[in-house]
């Protein structure tokens, strides 16, 4: 029997634009220059290293994003334990949206994601650069 999916993703993302702040791809360069901010990259590694990413920008997959914001998670990271603003990107604004909502209900404040993501940041002449994986001895 085929599924009934009953909620997609057209509404999964409007549901998530009306509940959280969208940055456009300038304010998000701008507030990158603040201390009390982090981009938080969601992109797949692979993504990240063919296309580059932003300067300090902390990388977390979207897959592991609810374990990492969680303290009481065995896979918490301390950065997320802190009092900063967070803005999420994935490539195209879509991935980020739907992550922002999720932190933002898990209790994680302030958050925002950049609308058009890295595509969007790449284009409005935000600093990008390269990165390699880490080599494995």
């Amino acid at each position: 029997m085929p599924q009934s999916i009953t909620r997609g993703i057209k509404a999964l993302l409007d549901e998530a634009n009306a509940e959280i702040k969208t940055l456009s791809a300038a304010e998000a360069i701008e507030a990158a220059t603040r201390d009390d901010v982090v981009i938080v990259d969601i992109r797949d590694p692979r993504e990240i290293e063919r296309e580059g990413r932003i300067p300090g920008a902390f990388s977390c997959t979207r897959g592991m994003l609810e374990f990492w914001i969680d303290p009481q998670s065995p896979y918490a990271k301390p950065i997320f334990q802190q009092d900063r603003t967070f803005i999420f990107h994935c490539a195209g604004g879509l991935r980020s949206a739907l992550a922002a909502k999720t932190a933002q209900d898990m209790g994680l404040k302030p958050v925002a994601h950049i609308g058009g993501g890295f595509a969007a940041w790449r284009e409005a002449g935000g600093p990008v650069e390269r990165w390699e994986p880490k080599k494995k001895d």
